[in-house]
């Protein structure tokens, strides 16, 4: 499900996004998050490709073509690359502070700024991090903003085991202790 997901299929998407409605829809999961008010800002790829659309931008749109959020506003952009996370031992990842200082919103969009709620949406969360610094950004543009975070995957602990598959939660990212945290 991963492998599809990193590689934008183009059928997978779809359906991972109608998977979140159902979710919504049903249980009742994501309430909070989506709705006819949110922006939804996609996270840009560890390395900046200003052409082409990335994972988190296809699936931002796939979410807002299901009824959602109102728009999309790819008003984040990386300025330089940081080391991609998945390739990357544990110790070797980019912290928040190599993330946060590679991101920019682009300066054609800060006065612009999104009316409503905001949502960054990315691929898949590990710690936190990437999240939790392109926030801190966003927060610095628009200090007014409402501010929430989805992220259609997350890795798994040792010994964790998904309930299901796909295994939708509701969860927090925080920084602690000069990192971050994220529960689940």
């Amino acid at each position: 499900m991963c492998a599809r997901l990193k590689q934008a299929d183009s059928r997978a998407l779809p359906q991972f996004a109608a998977e979140v409605w159902w979710e919504k829809m049903t249980d009742g999961r994501f309430a909070a998050l989506f709705g006819t008010e949110v922006v939804l800002v996609p996270v840009p790829a560890s390395c900046p490709r200003p052409s082409a659309a990335w994972v988190g931008a296809r699936l931002a749109w796939c979410l807002k073509e299901m009824g959602l959020a109102r728009a999309v506003w790819p008003c984040l952009r990386r300025r330089y690359p940081v080391r991609k996370s998945a390739f990357a031992s544990p110790g070797e990842r980019p912290t928040v502070l190599e993330h946060y200082a590679s991101f920019e919103v682009a300066a054609n969009r800060v006065g612009a700024g999104p009316a409503g709620r905001v949502v960054l949406v990315d691929d898949v969360i590990t710690r936190g991090r990437t999240l939790l610094a392109a926030a801190a950004r966003l927060r610095e543009a628009f200090p007014e903003c409402e501010m929430g975070a989805f992220a259609l995957m997350r890795t798994l602990g040792r010994g964790e085991a998904p309930a299901r598959n796909p295994d939708p939660c509701e969860g927090q990212v925080r920084w602690q202790r000069g990192d971050a945290l994220r529960i689940p």
